[in-house]
């Protein structure tokens, strides 16, 4: 007696005599003509849990606080509806104010600035939707072309919603003459795009929001974002 029990409803509905499709079992063989293949799975974003474990308390301190010289770079992340985004994360990486890099992949070679590590993270948890980081001004680099790049720091933005980071950088509007020999900044398309890299002067340093998307009813431009 032939007993069909623990045989799935694919393998017997398997025809032996006729040409199979790949992937289709053999009758009773358990066993596919071809590698099995998994879908891809699904994608996450990159939020909303950044605060937990990937901040930390000396982060934001890319100095120590009372270095000489020291600024606070500070700014708010808005979504596409205007709103705060209270739990984004932001990290800065610079040169040093005279325009080297800790770091032994920098094109001019790796140099250590005292007491600074080019390197800043913070959350923008507390006060919500606000980033801040203490560091120092950047100097001028090469850019590559036989010139130099204004003063800038590179940006890298996590949030909720977003597959991978998006990168944009913090330039200084104290730096006119720097600013208008940049070359990123003169390869924007007009005015309005180069003001949404620029952060403005402060008693303390410099502010800069963020803009994930534009918000045309509150008069908010999307940040200038780049592909690296």
């Amino acid at each position: 007696m032939t007993t069909t029990a623990g045989i799935s409803p694919q393998v017997l509905a398997a025809k032996d005599g006729e040409p199979r499709l790949p992937g289709e079992p053999r009758r009773g063989s358990g066993f596919l003509t071809e590698p099995f293949r998994l879908g891809l799975t699904p994608s996450a974003t990159v939020g909303p849990y950044l605060a937990i474990g990937l901040t930390w308390a000396d982060g934001p301190y890319a100095v120590a606080d009372g270095t000489e010289g020291a600024i606070w770079l500070r700014g708010r992340v808005f979504d596409g509806h205007g709103d705060l985004v209270a739990d984004a994360m932001i990290e800065t990486w610079q040169a040093d104010p005279d325009g080297g890099f800790d770091h032994p992949d920098a094109p001019a070679g790796e140099r250590r600035f005292p007491a600074f590590r080019g390197f800043g993270r913070s959350h923008t948890v507390q006060p919500a939707g606000e980033y801040g980081v203490l560091t120092l001004k950047p100097g001028r680099v090469d850019d590559g072309a036989g010139g130099l790049q204004a003063p800038h720091v590179d940006v890298s933005v996590f949030a909720r919603g977003l597959l991978d980071r998006v990168v944009t950088r913090i330039y200084f509007a104290d730096e006119a003459a720097a600013n208008a020999e940049d070359d990123v900044l003169a390869g924007l398309p007009d005015d309005r795009s180069r003001a949404t890299l620029i952060a403005s002067p402060t008693d303390d340093g410099y502010w800069l929001d963020i803009h994930l998307q534009g918000c045309p009813d509150k008069g908010m431009d999307e940040t200038v974002f780049f592909a690296v």
